[in-house]
């Protein structure tokens, strides 16, 4: 797809394009309604735009839609869609020793458990011991500040999907 294609693409046809770029449906819904876009700067700005400007409601409706970080087997299975995006998003995981993905599983379990929603992190390029320092540090947040942090890896998420839908 290019830009005049997402420009003109219907917009029941657009929205499943766009939802694998974002699990949230009002950013979806928004994105289209913004349209059309001269350039992919403009795109990318007024996503972050409307990216901010959702509920938090609608940032845990995008958490939802990815696997957790290391989990191989929900990543084939539950989010065939997205599964080689996000396969390669997480590709240092997949060169990772035992001990770490354990690790990996272990901390996406309390970070679970402590805020409610997985661990949230923009994947690419880190290696699994890097995502897993990235998740162990930011165990140590608060609420508020968590939920901050992993809105913000979302939009980066979003921005690099935006871009592989374009390419």
């Amino acid at each position: 797809m290019n830009l005049d294609q997402l420009n003109t693409t219907a917009a029941q046809e657009l929205m499943p394009e766009l939802r694998r770029c974002c699990g949230s449906e009002n950013w979806s819904s928004q994105l289209i309604d913004h349209r059309p876009f001269v350039s992919l700067d403009q795109l990318m700005q007024t996503s972050d735009q409307i990216w901010n400007g959702l509920s938090q409601t609608d940032w845990l409706e995008a958490f939802s839609h990815h696997p957790k970080i290391g989990d191989l087997n929900s990543l084939k299975a539950k989010f065939s869609t997205t599964s080689e995006w996000a396969a390669g998003e997480q590709g240092g995981v997949a060169l990772a020793d035992h001990r770490v993905i354990e690790d990996l599983a272990s901390g996406n379990a309390s970070y679970e458990q402590k805020f409610g929603y997985i661990f949230i992190v923009c994947a690419t390029g880190k290696s699994a011991s890097e995502m897993l320092a990235l998740l162990q540090e930011r165990l140590k947040n608060d609420p508020a500040e968590e939920i901050e942090k992993a809105m913000q890896e979302q939009n980066k998420i979003t921005r690099l999907r935006l871009e592989k839908l374009l390419s």
